[in-house]
């Protein structure tokens, strides 16, 4: 049974309608991941000769056809992920967990208010999004069960590890890209974890449909 039970009725009340705060969360991740995952593709094919190797993800935010799309949808993802994070806060009510999210998507927000060709403060808030985002998949997974926790601690697993072998090739051992080169280690750090997210946003909404789901309290 999953653990996101303990408060999983709890809900928002707007203008007299109650809202689940799970089912808002859901879509929320699903919102986030779908979009941000479209507008890197769609970026990628407005700007002619845009290296799918060599070039960064952020490099879309530098270039005039993208820069607006591209740092606008940063923007976005980060206060999403802040919105969901909170909402699913109130379902589970493990601060830890809330700060994760919290960590993630402020990383979102600053890399699209400081594009790639700002400077380094760019670099931060985009290793500070790489990985919490990740993290958040891996701390996620203690609060599932089945499926979905293994594949919340793949994902995250998955993201970390590329993490690591980004910041090897950053630091002058580009051997440590191997054939994806720079840009498709950034590709496996950003994909497997929006992905997840848009697996788990679904999976949260269907849990919140479900009226008679067992419950269990949180540990």
């Amino acid at each position: 049974m999953t653990h996101f039970d303990a408060r999983e009725r709890t809900t928002l009340s707007i203008r007299g309608l109650a809202l689940d705060s799970r089912k808002l969360a859901g879509t929320s991740f699903l919102v986030l991941a779908a979009g941000f995952v479209t507008v890197i593709m769609l970026a990628a094919a407005m700007v002619p000769g845009y290296d799918f190797r060599g070039a960064a993800i952020s490099d879309l935010g530098t270039f005039p056809e993208t820069a607006l799309l591209f740092n606008g949808s940063l923007v976005l993802v980060g206060l999403l992920n802040l919105a969901g994070g909170y909402l699913l806060y109130r379902t589970h009510g493990e601060r830890w967990l809330l700060t994760v999210f919290a960590l993630a998507g402020v990383g979102a927000i600053g890399a699209g208010l400081f594009p790639l060709d700002t400077g380094g403060l760019h670099g931060l808030f985009a290793l500070l999004a790489f990985l919490f985002f990740n993290v958040q998949a891996l701390g996620t997974a203690t609060r599932l069960d089945g499926a979905m926790r293994a594949l919340s601690a793949f994902a995250g697993g998955v993201g970390l590890v590329f993490v690591v072998l980004m910041a090897l090739g950053d630091a002058g051992n580009a051997s440590a890209f191997g054939p994806l080169g720079h840009g498709g280690t950034e590709r496996m750090i950003v994909y497997p974890v929006m992905l997840w997210l848009v697996a788990f946003g679904g999976y949260l909404l269907a849990k919140s449909e479900g009226a008679d789901m067992p419950t269990q309290p949180a540990a």
